[in-house]
């Protein structure tokens, strides 16, 4: 079943924080990523939405769980996250 990943989080800057998402294009392909889209307000630069495709509810979990341990759990890895991501995981009815 087709499942997004959303992740939505407020940020200090826009290209540092695009540096950090693009150095972790390889672990998005290797985790099953078919697709991503980055969404930013109209009205607010400080924050963004990152919605990441998988084929199934399992593989958007196990990434998930990476960003959570691996990622998000280091400064120097997520250099301009401000606070903890707002996740949800979706798929079609």
């Amino acid at each position: 079943m087709p499942t997004t990943l959303r992740i939505e989080h407020p940020i200090t800057d826009y290209q540092t924080w695009r540096g950090a998402f693009d150095s972790f294009a390889a672990a998005r392909e290797q985790a099953g990523v078919q697709q991503h889209r980055v969404l930013l307000p109209v009205d607010d630069e400080r924050y963004v939405t990152v919605d990441l495709d998988f084929a199934t509810v399992e593989a958007a979990q196990r990434f998930l769980a990476f960003l959570q341990t691996t990622v998000w759990s280091d400064p120097d890895r997520a250099p301009a996250l401000v606070g903890a991501p707002r996740t949800r995981i979706l798929s079609s009815p």
